[in-house]
């Protein structure tokens, strides 16, 4: 069996092979169950753990399971709260094949969906990319969208504007300048694409901030009850997720604006399914507004983990 750290995960997994890998994935399918869910208790007594299980297969191919662990209280000991690994088995004799970094696949296929988004919602000249938030998503978000879209400008926006500025000043090249800004307003005002990923639990992007013909791109709001754009932003904008199932179900914000009924879902545009297969158009015109909701699914996790898979084995 094949161990796969987080360098040669990253190092085999290029924006421009893992979104065709995820576009090929979402056209054919796989097999993804709904992902086990289990407590554990700590042996301090402190906040309870969660682990994670994530399995997809595809028959008589490929074999994937994620295992996830969320420890609350590791900060207090300098560690992740959140770690994990990837194992990968043969679909026909379910040997063991390879066992990958669970982080690094996890923000490469997340940056690499939204990618895959952008490519069919997002204008073909778009140039300007907000990022907001400065956690370890951003990085690959950015080199994500610039992989499928002609960025030549990236402002760069978070709660610490310390940070901001030191990711902005790692990630500034000749090809893409990169900078940090403290005017979060003006930032969305003048973007072409704002992909936001943070753990905010009140709206970050106001709707009446969007300018025609923006794609926004959110990556947090993982749980029911986080939230990064306004209701606004989803009355104004035409909406598309990367699962029904997973979106309906865990994300802040298409689940709050539903019970509210901003809007029903009926009114959500096309998933990544129908995307890809070509069942449910994308962007119509140049000055629509554009949202994009994505929660994750194990179906991104194994198309990462046979890409990188096949590399590291050629």
């Amino acid at each position: 069996m094949r161990i796969i750290g987080p360098s040669e995960v990253v190092a085999a997994l290029d924006f421009p092979a893992l979104v065709e890998q995820l576009r090929q994935m979402f056209r054919t399918g796989c097999t993804a169950p709904l992902r086990h869910h289990h407590t554990v208790p700590t042996p301090d007594g402190g906040t309870p753990a969660t682990l994670l299980l994530m399995p997809a297969w595809q028959v008589g191919r490929q074999i994937g399971i994620k295992l996830v662990t969320v420890f609350p209280d590791n900060a207090a000991k300098s560690l992740p709260a959140v770690m994990g690994a990837y194992l990968l088995l043969d679909g026909k004799t379910g040997e063991p094949q390879a066992l990958l970094d669970g982080p690094s696949l996890t923000v490469r296929r997340t940056a690499a969906a939204s990618a895959l988004a952008a490519s069919y919602l997002a204008r073909p000249d778009c140039e300007r990319l907000l990022m907001v938030g400065t956690g370890a998503l951003a990085p690959h978000l950015i080199e994500a969208h610039a992989s499928v879209r002609p960025i030549r400008n990236v402002l760069v926006w978070g709660r610490n504007p310390e940070k901001a500025a030191r990711l902005a000043q790692r990630l500034d090249r000749r090809s893409l300048k990169v900078a940090a800004t403290q005017d979060l307003e003006g930032a969305v005002r003048g973007a072409h694409i704002v992909s936001c990923a943070t753990l905010s639990k009140e709206p970050l992007i106001r709707g009446d901030w969007l300018p025609l013909g923006v794609h926004l791109d959110l990556v947090g709001a993982f749980t029911p009850e986080m939230r990064e754009a306004d209701d606004e932003a989803c009355r104004r904008a035409r909406i598309f997720v990367d699962t029904r199932e997973g979106a309906l179900k865990e994300a802040g914000d298409i689940v709050q604006p539903l019970r509210a009924g901003v809007f029903a879902e009926d009114d959500i545009a096309g998933d990544l399914f129908e995307l890809t297969r070509g069942s449910r158009a994308g962007r119509r015109y140049h000055d629509q507004i554009t949202l994009f909701k994505s929660v994750g699914t194990a179906l991104e996790d194994l198309a990462a983990a046979q890409l990188a898979f096949e590399r590291a084995r050629g």
